[in-house]
């Protein structure tokens, strides 16, 4: 391979994007975009739930429960009625998710150390808020009951211990202790950045030249088809990790995403990733002479399986065991992997070599393809 003939097919690439607007918008722009929309709009957590209230005992115990609902970070309490009927014009018209029914006899079944049922309505039209606001409202009410359970001990002189359940389970959060869903989105965000900018670049490097008309001009210079390959593919890489640079910066700086591993293993990383979906988008632009059908096929080739079956979105351990089987012929989901363990786990290289594994394997074969479809063009 002569180093100056792929500099200078490098030097022209980077002209050629130079002078594209398109290309350009795609480097520069859409990382920030993608991370600003997907950041901010993508939330799998749920803090603020509006709540209405019919309280119909109207004590100070009831008053003391909706305050533990208040002080809680995870519920705002929009309004206090005085009927079914309002509830239920709430949630219909989507203006509350919960609704919390406080039975008459609320405090005098408390003070007589009997069991009493809060009726919580939730509208499941979202089965994941349903959900968490289920899980945040069962830990309210389990908190304000223990503690009325100790006061009802005291008051009759027994001893606090005995309130105590036999057997209690401590929870420990590792890895995201806040369970923010932003720590888990934003190094996936990293991921679909990638495999955006990577595969939707490179597949417009053979087809811009079929559409220019200089496709024969190139063919006809001494430069050898891998180096044309490579020639292309340098500028698109570079960009790349500049990309990927950028993007773990705003994650961490802005975003308050941990990143607890090391650089240096993240780049190998991203590295390798980044030869997978150049090689594809490579191989799309040599078997497509357009740059728009090039682009719509890099597309869904390789961010529909990204988004699908990479783990970015969906848990993988929750899919099917056939759709889980096929996950592992997904590129994306050994990138996803990594990304996640080096930002919240702090993982490093030995740690992480079955997935670094996959991609060294991944990008072997996928370069050895693109020079094969390319060599195959030539003739």
């Amino acid at each position: 391979m002569n180093l100056k003939r792929v500099a200078a097919i490098s030097r022209k690439e980077f002209l050629q994007v130079r002078r594209d607007p398109r290309s350009l918008l795609i480097a520069l722009f859409m990382p920030i975009m993608l991370l600003g929309l997907l950041g901010y709009g993508v939330r799998l957590d749920a803090k603020h739930v509006p709540i209405y209230v019919f309280d119909r005992d109207g004590s100070q115990d009831s008053q003391a429960l909706l305050k533990r609902f208040q002080a809680s970070e995870y519920f705002d309490l929009a309004r206090v009625v005085d009927n079914y009927g309002e509830i239920t014009a709430a949630i219909d018209a989507g203006r509350c998710k919960l609704a919390l029914v406080v039975p008459p006899d609320f405090a005098r079944r408390l003070r007589d150390g009997g069991g009493v049922a809060v009726q919580a309505i939730v509208d499941a039209t979202d089965d994941n808020t349903a959900n968490l606001a289920i899980g945040y409202a069962s830990a309210v009410v389990g908190g304000f009951s223990q503690d009325v359970q100790l006061d009802w001990m005291r008051r009759h002189g027994l001893p606090d211990r005995s309130a105590t359940p036999p057997l209690s389970i401590e929870f420990r959060t590792w890895y995201n202790e806040e369970l923010e869903s932003r720590n888990f989105i934003i190094p996936g965000v990293v991921a679909l950045v990638m495999t955006l900018v990577g595969a939707l670049l490179s597949s417009l490097t053979i087809a811009r030249e079929w559409e220019r008309g200089t496709m024969e001009q190139l063919v006809s210079t001494p430069v050898t088809a891998r180096e044309i390959m490579v020639g292309k593919l340098i500028p698109y890489f570079l960009i790349g990790l500049i990309d990927a640079a950028l993007c773990v910066a705003v994650g961490i700086g802005w975003f308050q995403v941990p990143f607890r591993g090391t650089v240096a293993t993240l780049f190998v990383a991203t590295a390798l990733f980044l030869t997978v979906v150049l090689g594809i988008g490579f191989m799309i632009s040599v078997a497509i002479p357009n740059q728009l059908g090039a682009s719509v096929i890099a597309i869904l080739v390789t961010l529909l399986p990204m988004n699908m079956l990479s783990g970015f979105a969906f848990p993988i351990d929750q899919m099917p065991a056939p759709i889980r089987a096929v996950t592992y012929l997904v590129w994306g989901r050994y990138y996803v992997t990594i990304l996640k363990a080096v930002f919240l786990k702090g993982s490093g290289l030995r740690a992480l070599a079955g997935p670094l594994f996959a991609l060294v394997v991944y990008a072997a074969v996928v370069g050895t393809l693109a020079t094969r479809a390319f060599r195959k063009t030539l003739t």
